[in-house]
């Protein structure tokens, strides 16, 4: 009888420790705020942008701090999957709070078209495009486009591979994240947002992204809030 006691209260007790740590790491894997956000509306942004009839969202550009274990190309690599998820998350949140109705009627262009326009144009093989060029290019209104400072990687595969989980890296991301909206018609600048968000291990692209436009989206000059 005491053996099998034994035994209820070891599984239990085990139980509760796994609950822990799923809870724990729950816990460090979401991206917090760390600082308040910093936003920037032109004075005619909203006028502006009730005449838009859709906007692309540009492929971010990523930057992840500098690691003498890591090569150079591994790291160029790795900073285009992060561009890639990046777009893809954003395009998916905002498709999300636009189905939702708290969006003004403006349609986002599919990135699948957006990316494939500017491979025609060389942009990814280094050609520089204005946003106003980009703008033309695509036939938009307006371009969403972002800058993203990682101190390490995102994305669970590349990360292993670059060597994440053996130390290479500390165990917390500080991610700095700046957002433009560039109006085609005005040639201009007419909306920015800066940001810094905190993660830990089990960070993904998907919780940053999340993280950010939770407060991002209610701050566009599209939003209906």
């Amino acid at each position: 009888i005491n053996t099998i006691f034994k035994v209820i209260f070891l599984s239990l007790l085990n139980l509760k420790f796994m609950n822990y740590l799923k809870l724990s790491f729950f816990g460090v894997a979401l991206f917090l705020v760390s600082s308040c956000a910093k936003v920037y509306y032109s004075p005619d942004a909203k006028t502006l942008t009730a005449a838009h009839k859709i906007f692309a969202i540009a492929p971010p550009k990523v930057s992840i701090a500098a690691n003498k274990k890591i090569d150079a190309e591994a790291m160029r690599e790795q900073q285009k999957t992060e561009s890639a998820n990046f777009q893809q998350e954003m395009y998916s949140w905002l498709l999300k709070r636009k189905m939702q109705g708290r969006f003004e009627a403006v349609e986002i262009q599919d990135v699948a078209t957006t990316n494939a326009q500017l491979q025609k144009a060389g942009y990814f093989d280094g050609t520089v495009l204005t946003p106003n060029e980009m703008s033309n290019l695509l036939g938009v209104d307006a371009v969403l486009m972002s800058n993203y400072s990682l101190s390490k990687p995102l994305s669970d595969g590349a990360a292993v591979a670059l060597g994440l989980l053996v130390g290479v890296w500390g165990a917390t991301n500080e991610t700095t994240v700046s957002l433009e909206i560039h109006d085609n018609a005005s040639k201009k600048m007419i909306w920015n947002y800066n940001h810094k968000l905190s993660g830990g291990v089990g960070s993904t692209p998907a919780r940053l992204i999340d993280g950010l436009m939770r407060n991002a989206s209610k701050k566009m000059p599209y939003s209906i809030n």
